[in-house]
């Protein structure tokens, strides 16, 4: 069995042949990028959240640091309060005493 094939023939099967790979190839390629494109928006969807996190986060660190600022003006330890509590009892028990050295001079005219 011989085939054959004129110069015509061959030449259009060639350019059918490269025309058909390049199709396959350019549908290939196209699907590539697509997928690229698919994965880029997946990872700009994440750094977009990751910066709203984070912007989510100096915001609390920030109202956490003016809280600590505020709060030795709201709040007062309890040993500055024992401390404080101690010399007004003192100051009252200097008073009282007083009082009763005062009351004690006037009996005793």
């Amino acid at each position: 069995m011989i085939v054959q094939v004129e110069l015509w023939q061959l030449i259009s099967l060639l350019l059918a042949f490269f025309g058909a790979v390049g199709g396959f190839g350019k549908i290939l390629l196209s699907q590539f990028e697509k997928r690229q494109a698919e994965q880029a928006d997946h990872w700009d969807k994440r750094f977009t959240a990751l910066e709203i996190a984070a912007k989510e986060w100096t915001r609390v660190e920030r109202d956490f640091l003016a809280f600590k600022a505020d709060l030795p003006m709201t709040f007062v330890m309890r040993d500055d309060y024992v401390r404080n509590q101690t010399v007004i009892e003192a100051k009252l028990d200097s008073v009282a005493l007083r009082i009763e050295n005062l009351q004690l001079k006037g009996a005793a005219k």
